[in-house]
């Protein structure tokens, strides 16, 4: 009934009279209504005490400022309710709660002044009363609020006002770091008895802050005697308040808590913070990309504005990790709609309902399908009209692609090519293409088919296009577009820029290494890796997506992109550290296992080819390749156009000796493992940033 009554109420504009209904019936009001008379009452009467110097025994003097003590009322008590006053809960009074108080007061006090001025010009009163009775007024009522939220601190149970002790035993917390986010945790854990947590003491580095308190806490030490500030606080439990630093100081830090022998958890880091806002909730265990140690990434938002905000975008392999990631980079930029096409049902389900439901987009359009069927394509491009493409739809595991290459040629290859075509006839704006650094010198089909996309790419350029399309879109053409093999009509339709970026491993994404490693680390190992001399490059996948769209925003045509991956990492060496990670020691608790390199497998990953110009670019985590003059785009797709009849009759050798002729730099097989045992640093990004220097 009064859920209906509330209903009527707002349809009718008079929402603030179901409130009122709502506040008459409720006791609360009127124990706090009439705690606020007496607390005016009280305000007038030590303002009047103060003003003449204590004589209270003059009744004459005290008879006019008690005749008006109803006048007061009539004013502040509406006044009060208008400013919200009497809706707060004031177990949970805060800084705005003690402002709107003192806004209250203040329009009170003008209203006080103007009523008197009007009714007698102040004549028997003194002004310095009411300026007294006004601050009197605002101790009172905001001390009387504090009060009632410090007696409700530490409540154990509903309805008990005074702080009991609770009988379950927290959990004595020692904090690393004593800059702005110990201070936010320490905040929300003393203002939270359900916490779980008691704080002991922080340590921090610098010498200046030790002895000083936080929230009442006290700065013990430095970091470096952290075993011996755990004995002397008796914790139970360490935490790591420092969210960004790097990667040597946070193995310093997690080396520390292990000898401790305590659990020990962090803060996430800085691409899991939003806004500043830091949560006990978001205290997690130590993770391998906390130990990675990655910058923040800097975005030139307005330029990413420019191409994304209120345009339709299309990613490809929407539900995958990296196109999952773009998409909610993406909604940052609020683009007028988004499709995203995925052929894995759950994946394209998942990531639907966390636009709608977690990201509040409006216009998600899910496409389920293969990104090699040209009608389905062409469907979609025709529906949507996209203006800027992601493409990140790739069979990227290099095992499984090498056991069967025939499925890189239709979904690497022959679907880039669907999707480059189409976007040229449908006028894209931008077509944005996720590469890999195993696309340089390839030993593995997955990476030669990525570095023919990459070819495809160039040869599909509107400064290097021939104006033919395949013959999957032939029909399409027969149709209805007319294209011209002239320059002036071929560029006036050609408008698309192309690219491509080129990056490493992601850590979290769908075949890494990383989430094997952990659950043979579960299950007492060993835990497996392929060679001690094993490296990749590693990044973050938020940082990947965030690179993509600034490299998205930075685009002539025809570039490759490259994203800085710093130095590479030693897979052996990341095994050890997660076993250490885990609380566990190598080689004694838990065994490492060398197996031999599998299919298509080399040791190092390079990241750039020998003989691509490398050129910095105005963002200092991107590079930019010049590379030689595009492949012609006939004769690329003659070869491809054989590499898709190879693939019906799935005939694996056929399809590697095709590539090999497209990419004289790929290697298959045994012919690279000699070569790139024997030549491990083909080209590092550290060898070509001393190229640039």
């Amino acid at each position: 009934m009064r859920k209906t009554v509330f209903s009527i109420f707002r349809r009718n504009g008079v929402e603030h009279l179901a409130l009122a209904g709502n506040l008459v019936s409720n006791p609360k009001f009127w124990i706090i209504l009439a705690s606020d008379t007496v607390l005016l009452f009280a305000a007038l009467y030590f303002s009047y005490y103060l003003r003449y110097e204590h004589i209270l025994d003059l009744q004459g003097l005290f008879d006019p400022y008690f005749s008006i003590f109803s006048l007061i009322l009539l004013i502040k008590l509406p006044v009060f309710y208008f400013f919200g006053l009497y809706r707060g809960v004031w177990r949970y009074t805060g800084t705005r709660d003690l402002i709107n108080i003192g806004k209250a007061i203040c329009f009170s006090f003008i209203l006080v002044l103007t009523a008197l001025l009007y009714i007698n010009r102040f004549e028997g009163f003194s002004r310095s009363v009411f300026i007294m009775d006004a601050v009197f007024s605002f101790l009172f009522v905001s001390g009387h609020r504090l009060c009632i939220r410090y007696l409700y601190k530490g409540k154990n149970g509903a309805g008990k006002l005074l702080y009991l002790p609770k009988k379950t035993q927290k959990k004595r917390l020692l904090l690393i770091g004593a800059g702005d986010i110990a201070e936010k945790v320490l905040r929300e854990i003393t203002g939270n008895s359900d916490s779980g947590y008691e704080p002991v003491g922080l340590l921090d580095d610098d010498l200046g802050k030790i002895g000083r308190k936080i929230h009442g806490v006290p700065v013990l030490g430095t970091i470096i005697n952290l075993e011996k500030h755990v004995s002397r606080t008796h914790a139970h439990e360490v935490l790591i308040t420092i969210a960004a630093t790097g990667t040597n100081e946070m193995k310093r830090f997690v080396d520390l808590c292990r000898i401790t022998r305590l659990p020990f958890k962090i803060i996430p880091c800085f691409s899991e913070i939003l806004d500043g806002n830091v949560s006990i909730r978001a205290i997690r265990n130590i993770s391998y990309k906390d130990l990675l140690g990655r910058e923040k990434v800097e975005l030139e938002q307005d330029k990413i504005g420019e191409y994304i905000s209120g345009a339709t975008v299309l990613v490809t392999g929407a539900g995958g990790s990296i196109g999952s990631e773009l998409c909610r980079q993406l909604v940052r930029f609020k683009p007028a709609k988004l499709i995203l096409f995925d052929s894995s049902e759950e994946n394209l389900h998942n990531i639907q309902m966390e636009l709608i439901h977690e990201h509040k987009v409006d216009d998600v359009v899910p496409v389920l399908g293969q990104v090699q069927d040209v009608n389905l394509v062409r469907l979609v491009f025709s529906n949507h009209k996209p203006q800027v493409v992601f493409h990140g739809a790739a069979y990227k595991h290099v095992p499984l692609v090498e056991r069967n290459p025939w499925e890189a040629v239709y979904n690497n290859i022959i679907g880039t090519r669907v999707l480059i075509e189409a976007s040229i006839l449908f006028q894209v704006a931008r077509f944005v293409l996720i590469s890999t650094d195993k696309a340089v010198r390839p030993t593995n089909v997955m990476g030669a088919s990525k570095r023919c996309t990459e070819l495809l790419l160039k040869a599909y350029d509107r400064m290097s296009w021939d104006g033919r399309f395949s013959n999957h879109w032939e029909g399409l053409c027969q149709s209805g577009v007319e294209l011209s093999s002239s320059a002036g009509n071929l560029y006036e339709l050609h408008k698309t820029r192309f690219m491509a970026v080129r990056f490493g491993n992601v850590i979290g994404s769908s075949g890494s290494v990383i989430p094997l490693f952990k659950r043979q680390i579960e299950k007492g190992g060993p835990v497996t890796v392929t060679h001690p001399s094993m490296t990749r490059y590693f990044m973050l996948v938020e940082e990947a997506a965030q690179l993509t769209l600034q490299a998205g925003a930075m685009s002539d045509g025809g570039e490759i992109f490259i994203l800085k991956m710093g130095r590479p990492v030693n897979i052996g060496r990341m095994a050890r550290d997660l076993i250490k990670l885990a609380g566990k020691e190598p080689d004694t608790e838990i065994d490492i296992k060398y197996t031999s390199l599998r299919d298509g497998e080399k040791l190092y990953e390079e990241l750039i080819t020998v003989g691509e110009g490398i050129v910095k670019t105005d963002h200092d985590k991107i590079l930019v390749l010049k590379s030689d003059p595009a492949v012609a785009c006939d004769s690329l797709n003659r070869h491809i156009d054989i590499l898709e009849e190879q693939s019906k009759d799935c005939d694996g050798p056929a399809i590697k000796r095709t590539l090999k002729m497209m990419i004289p730099e790929y290697m298959p097989d045994m012919e690279s493992r000699s070569i790139h045992e024997t030549d491990p640093v083909g080209y590092s990004e550290e060898v070509a940033m001393k190229v640039i220097n």
